[in-house]
């Protein structure tokens, strides 16, 4: 798990370093904001369209072998587009159609490294593992934004892309080294007794159908699926909210708003490695931690300065980092070991979707309301409907039945009937 962890870092600060200078590259080949904004779609895109295929081929698939040709392949995108730049051969139809083929491979890549990271564990330590693959992300994110800006300018923009692709390689080399504890690779190939009487000639189709069907079944992941949507679009995406409430209505600058981003980055930090301590979390956990964000994010939008909004950012990205951590650890614990990628998969288009969806619903919101009024009434959307769904589910599972009597004495002497469990 310690060497995993390791190039986990190494890949995440070789995709954000990519990522940033992705975006700087594609403005200086058209020099349009709104074409950087379309590479981006692009790249997500096929998360919406392919990620339920991409989790049913990693249930399908030994995890190492499918985990190590992911990374692989993606390692190959990024040579050659370092190649590309390297020659000045690279168009935007040429980026947008690599950026597209990254999308394609995230699909099976997202699903095989995540359960891989826990196979790597005992089945009690799988919050824990989850909380440190969170707390590498973050890190990794930021070694990777600060690394993009001094190899452009000492290296130039190829070098970025082939660090990303060493950073792939790395991973690569050390997958073959890891060994899942006793029992995982068991426990994933078991199938229970039924499932296996129907599926005695699978095909992939009826396979995603099963993960949708058993997503779509499960409260918890649905109630799981809504809250993160309630989030996505009507929160979280600080970058964008806070940047223009720090500009506009705090009369901050550049600088300023750094500082936020800074702030953000170190409370997701901390947030990590709290939500590594979790043992049992619960999708009731994930939502008292997204209403405590919404409120927070009332607080922070009526902040009268950058000093006191300093103060609220800080448990702002704390309680989003643990609310991740936990709704992560559920939805990778809560399914069967063989149906994992496949809930996975229907997540990952789940997300995509709401990722998609936030930005410019946000945008329209900040339109209308000001960026003051965006974060208000995004954290009393959010609080709001969590606190109108808590008791609605309190309501159903605490309504008593009506006991009838009949007025026939009990008879005596017979066996008591059992109830079916």
């Amino acid at each position: 798990m310690r060497w995993w962890s390791v190039a986990n870092f190494v890949s995440n600060a070789g995709t954000w370093m990519q990522l940033t200078v992705q975006n700087l590259l594609v403005l200086q080949i058209t020099g349009s904001a709104a074409a950087t904004g379309l590479s981006m779609s692009v790249q997500a895109a096929p998360g919406l369209l392919m990620s339920l295929a991409g989790g049913a081929a990693v249930d399908r698939w030994p995890r190492k072998l499918t985990a190590a040709v992911s990374q692989a392949l993606l390692g190959a995108v990024a040579f050659t587009t370092a190649f590309l730049v390297a020659m000045d051969q690279l168009n935007l139809g040429v980026l947008m159609a690599l950026a597209a083929v990254t999308g394609v491979i995230a699909t099976v890549d997202g699903p095989a490294c995540a359960l891989l990271g826990n196979d790597l564990v005992r089945t009690e330590d799988v919050p824990s593992a989850i909380g440190v693959g969170s707390l590498v992300h973050n890190a990794g994110r930021l070694a990777g934004a600060a690394l993009a800006g001094v190899t452009v300018g000492f290296l130039g923009t190829a070098a970025a892309y082939a660090a990303n692709g060493v950073s792939f390689l790395f991973v690569t080399a050390v997958i073959p080294f890891l060994r899942p504890v006793a029992g995982a690779v068991r426990a994933r190939s078991e199938r229970p007794a039924e499932k296996a009487a129907a599926t005695e000639d699978p095909g992939e189709d009826m396979s995603m159908r099963e993960g949708l069907r058993y997503f779509m079944r499960r409260p918890r992941l649905v109630a799981l699926a809504g809250i993160t949507g309630l989030s996505a679009v009507f929160g979280r995406n600080y970058q964008l909210t806070l940047a223009v409430l720090v500009v506009g209505p705090l009369a901050g600058g550049a600088g300023a708003f750094g500082t936020v981003s800074t702030v953000l980055a170190v409370g997701g930090i901390l947030g990590a490695v709290l939500g590594a301590r979790l043992r049992k979390p619960s999708v009731r956990l994930v939502g008292a931690l997204a209403a405590a964000g919404g409120v927070l994010q009332i607080v922070a939008g009526l902040s009268p300065s950058l000093a006191i909004l300093l103060v609220i950012v800080l448990p702002m990205a704390l309680v989003e980092s643990v609310s991740d951590t936990a709704g992560t650890t559920v939805l990778q614990t809560d399914p069967p070991p063989h149906m994992r990628g496949r809930v996975l998969g229907v997540w990952g288009s789940v997300r995509t979707l709401w990722g998609l969806a936030g930005p410019p619903a946000l945008g329209l919101l900040m339109e209308l309301a000001g960026a003051r009024g965006a974060l208000v009434t995004g954290g009393l959307l959010i609080a709001g409907a969590i606190g109108a769904g808590y008791v609605l589910r309190e309501r159903r599972v605490t309504a008593k039945p009506v006991v009838v009597r009949t007025g026939e004495p009990v008879l005596t002497g017979q066996p008591g009937l059992s109830t079916a469990a």
